[in-house]
């Protein structure tokens, strides 16, 4: 099964290098990708997708369109076009730290470790923790963490073990802690994003930007919790990373409807109409995989996780993957953007195409994504 979802993302993908040209995929309507320049926080995942064909089938088309992407987000940095954000791991961790990982091309180590400055610039000292958007002194974004920044957090870890400069680990660690700290709530579902007083880091209260309410659990943002906390623990092997990580996604496997695809968030009212979010499935099988891998053999919930995944993974090759649709752009259907700002509530998410073939690689040739260093 996952051999036949591969060779058809991959054709896909070689069909899209066409398409879309120097222009990155970004969220789609209608299924047709909407096409950007080099300018958004969800650029990176173009990119991986091409780094994680190219590993797969050895198809040199994929690597030199990888290559030109990741010139592209070379002179992104240096023209710092919109990185005043939180998501400049998700941007190089999937570019040229990817490219590094596969090629050990030093170009793309350097600038990577770049990319590392770029977000520890948004380290606030006063509240201790890495302001999510806006800029320095943006009255309005100076205290906002999101939950998301859990997965730029790999891009310090390594730089730290590539430079041996342990501030980038001391950052990744506080705002992990800080995150399981605030973020996550005493029954295990979690808050978006939290508030703190920017002067003293006094902690005000969480609060929501997708999800449905300020006290709702936004189903993206559990899925970013799950697979962020295992990549803290793969860094750090702090248990209490890899007990959150259980946590959170034991909290968003009971509360899976039936064909174990999340719907866009867990206290929406649910009927016919609802929206799915395909990609918060796809990131949390990807998280699984990643959490399963620091499990002991004997922890009693590990059977458990593994047959998660599996319905999971199945539900979306056979009910959510465009496999046999030709024409299609893009991987997964019934993505979910942002319900309420009425984006995109219900189509292709690149993001969600790239944690589907992410997980889908690592399931039938044991390679995961770009998110650390290969043994």
């Amino acid at each position: 099964m996952w051999k036949n979802a591969i060779n058809d993302a991959i054709t896909k993908t070689l069909r899209n290098i066409d398409r879309f040209g120097e222009k990155f995929p970004h969220i789609s309507r209608n299924a047709n990708y909407e096409l950007i320049d080099n300018n958004d926080w969800t650029n990176g995942f173009w990119t991986g997708m091409l780094w994680l064909c190219y590993e797969y089938s050895n198809d040199e088309r994929f690597r030199n369109a990888a290559d030109k992407s990741v010139a592209s987000f070379d002179q992104r940095l240096q023209d710092h076009v919109v990185l005043d954000h939180h998501d400049i791991g998700f941007l190089y961790s999937l570019s040229s730290k990817a490219q590094w990982i596969v090629e050990k091309d030093d170009s793309a180590r350097q600038l990577t470790l770049q990319a590392a400055d770029v977000l520890m610039n948004r380290w606030r000292e006063p509240g201790r923790y890495i302001q999510a958007w806006g800029k320095k002194g943006d009255s309005k974004e100076e205290g906002r963490i999101i939950i998301d920044c859990l997965l730029n957090l790999p891009l310090l870890y390594w730089a730290s073990e590539q430079t041996g400069d342990l501030t980038y680990k001391d950052v990744a660690v506080t705002q992990a802690e800080k995150s399981r700290r605030y973020l996550v709530r005493g029954d295990d579902s979690s808050y978006h994003t939290f508030f703190f007083n920017s002067e003293t880091g006094e902690p005000i209260g969480g609060a929501t930007h997708q999800g449905y309410t300020n006290g709702s659990t936004w189903t993206r943002g559990q899925a970013w919790g799950v697979y962020g906390f295992a990549l803290s623990y793969r860094y750090t092997k702090d248990p209490l990373f890899l007990d959150t990580s259980k946590r959170l996604a034991r909290y968003f496997l009971e509360h899976l409807p039936e064909d174990h695809v999340a719907y866009w968030d867990f206290n929406a009212p649910v009927g016919a109409d609802t929206y799915r979010d395909s990609s918060a499935s796809a990131i949390v099988a990807a998280g699984l995989l990643e959490l399963i891998s620091h499990m002991d053999e004997q922890d009693t919930e590990r059977d458990y996780f593994q047959e998660m995944c599996m319905k999971s993974m199945t539900s979306l090759v056979e009910r959510y993957a465009t496999i046999g649709e030709e024409d299609a752009e893009g991987l997964l259907k019934h993505g979910s953007y942002y319900v309420h700002g009425g984006l995109s509530p219900d189509d292709y998410m690149i993001w969600g195409d790239y944690f589907y073939l992410e997980a889908l690689i690592r399931l039938e040739k044991g390679i995961g994504g770009y998110w650390y260093e290969r043994e």
